[in-house]
C-alpha cells in the first residue's frame, strides 16, 4: 500500500508517525490502494481516511478508551450506550441489512491495551451495530477516520467533534474537560463521599446516578461565595449554579484564586455532611413501608438545594455553634432531614399557579429562598417545618424589599 502525505506535513512529523502508519495499514488492510495522511491545521492532529472490513476492525478495536491513559486510566471519555435511542435502534437494523457506515473516529495507539491497537474515540454506537450485525456473518467495510500520536488536547477535541448522530450531554462535556485538567475534582469527590470509590461522574444528570461534575462544582463555588458574606441581612445571597458545556469562568477563577481548594479542611468536612444529609434523604423513601418518591429522595440533589445548602455551609465557616447545627439537620429532623413534602407545599403569595413547590426549581429566586431555610434552620437545630418555611419565605422577601432600599439610597447619594 502506498502511504502519500499532504504537503502541509512537515518531514521531521511524517517521520514521527510513518512508522505508526505503516503499523496500522499492515494489520487494518484498509481496502484503498493509497493511504492518503492529511492534517487537521485547526490543532495540527494528523489522521487517514480509509475504510476497513468488520471482522477485522471489530477484532483490533476498543470503545473502552480513557481520556488520559497516563494520568487517570481508570476513567473513560465516552459516555454509556443510549440503547433506547430510536437512531441507534434504527441503526443496529440498517447494519443487519448491509449499512456501511462512516464517520467512525479512532486513534492509532499501541501505548496501552496493545491487543487493540485501535481506540474508538467517536462512533462506538456504530460500533455495537456493527458488532451486532457481523454476529450474523455481515461484514461490510466501513469508513474510518484515525488519528496517530495525538497529545491530550487533540484527543480531547477529537472526543468533543466525533459524535454526530446521537446527541452528546453537556454533563458528558464537562466530565471530558474536567479529566483534561486532571483529576483533583474527582478525587476530592470521592475522599468526602460524592463519589463511590472508583466510579466517575455521571454522563448526564438523573435520579439516582451519580453526581456530575456541574454539581460537584456548583457545591464548591457556593461554598467558597458563602464564606465571602460579611453582612448576611444586607447581602446579596442568591448562590450560583455552575456553567455547563463549555468553559466556566467562574470555577476556572476559583482554583486560581484558591490553590488550596483540595486541601481546605472545612470544605472537605462540608462535603462530608452533605453526602451524609443526601444518603440520609435518600434512605428514608426507601425504608420499607413508605411510599417512594424517587424526587423526594434525591431532593438533596435538585440544583437550588445543593447551592443553598453548600452556600451557608460556607456562610457559617466560623460559627461552629450554628455549623453544627446545619451539619446536624439529619439528626434534628423528626421525617426525612429536607421535609421534602413540606417543601412541596411551600407557596408564597407572588407564586405563579403551576409552581410546584420549593425545591423543584434552580433559579436565583428558589435558591435564595432556600439559602434564608437553611440560615433560619441552624440558629436553633430544630430541623425543617412548615412555619421555618414560611419565616423563610417572608424574610426573603423582606430581604429583596431591603436590598431596593439599599440600592436606591446609593443612586440618591
Amino acid at each position: 500500500m502506498k502511504i502519500k502525505f499532504d504537503e502541509s506535513i512537515k518531514e521531521e512529523e511524517q517521520n514521527c508517525v510513518s512508522g505508526e502508519i505503516e503499523e496500522f495499514a499492515d494489520k487494518f488492510k484498509p481496502i484503498e490502494d493509497t493511504l492518503y495522511v492529511m492534517l487537521d491545521k485547526c490543532t495540527q492532529a494528523i489522521f487517514c481516511e480509509c475504510h476497513i472490513n468488520a471482522k477485522i476492525l471489530l477484532k483490533l478495536c476498543t470503545v473502552d478508551v480513557p481520556l488520559d491513559p497516563d494520568e487517570q486510566s481508570d476513567y473513560r471519555a465516552n459516555r454509556e450506550l443510549v440503547e433506547d435511542s430510536s437512531a441507534f435502534l434504527q441503526m443496529k437494523k440498517d447494519a443487519t441489512r448491509g449499512r456501511v457506515f462512516s464517520n467512525i473516529v479512532a486513534e492509532y495507539n499501541v501505548d496501552f491495551d496493545e491487543e487493540h491497537p485501535l481506540k474508538i474515540v467517536g462512533g462506538q454506537h456504530r460500533i455495537n451495530a456493527i458488532d451486532e450485525a457481523l454476529s450474523l456473518e455481515i461484514s461490510e467495510y466501513h469508513g474510518v477516520k484515525i488519528y496517530f500520536n495525538l497529545n491530550m488536547e487533540q484527543r480531547l477535541d477529537v472526543q468533543l467533534i466525533s459524535n454526530t448522530n446521537i446527541a452528546v450531554s453537556s454533563d458528558l462535556l464537562d466530565r471530558m474537560m474536567e479529566t483534561v485538567k486532571g483529576p483533583q475534582l474527582r478525587d476530592w469527590c470521592h475522599k468526602v463521599g460524592l463519589l463511590d470509590v472508583d466510579s466517575d461522574f455521571a454522563d448526564k444528570k438523573q435520579r439516582g446516578n451519580s453526581i456530575t461534575v456541574r454539581e460537584a462544582r456548583t457545591f464548591i463555588i457556593n461554598y467558597c461565595q458563602g464564606a465571602m458574606v460579611t453582612d448576611f441581612l444586607n447581602e446579596k445571597t442568591d448562590g450560583i449554579i455552575a456553567k455547563t458545556g463549555g468553559i466556566d469562568e467562574e470555577w476556572e477563577k476559583l482554583k486560581i484564586e484558591k490553590p488550596d481548594l483540595w486541601i481546605n479542611s472545612n470544605l472537605q468536612k462540608a462535603g462530608k455532611e452533605f453526602a451524609r444529609l443526601a444518603l440520609r434523604q435518600k434512605e428514608y423513601y426507601l425504608e420499607d413501608g413508605r411510599n417512594v418518591s424517587r424526587e423526594y429522595a434525591d431532593k438533596a440533589f435538585n440544583y437550588a438545594v445543593l447551592a443553598a445548602w453548600a452556600f451557608v455551609a460556607g456562610l457559617l465557616e466560623n460559627n461552629r455553634v450554628r455549623l453544627e447545627r446545619h451539619f446536624h439537620l439529619p439528626e434534628n429532623s423528626k421525617k426525612d432531614p429536607l421535609n421534602a413534602e413540606a417543601l412541596g407545599k411551600a407557596r408564597h403569595k407572588s407564586d405563579p399557579p403551576n409552581y410546584r413547590g420549593l425545591g423543584t426549581r434552580t433559579d436565583a429566586k428558589e435558591r435564595g429562598r432556600l439559602i434564608e431555610l437553611f440560615y433560619l434552620q441552624a440558629e436553633k437545630g430544630k430541623g425543617i417545618d412548615k412555619n421555618l418555611i414560611n419565616l423563610a419565605l417572608s424574610k426573603y422577601f423582606a430581604k429583596q424589599a431591603n436590598l431596593e432600599v439599599i440600592k436606591a439610597e446609593k443612586k440618591i447619594k
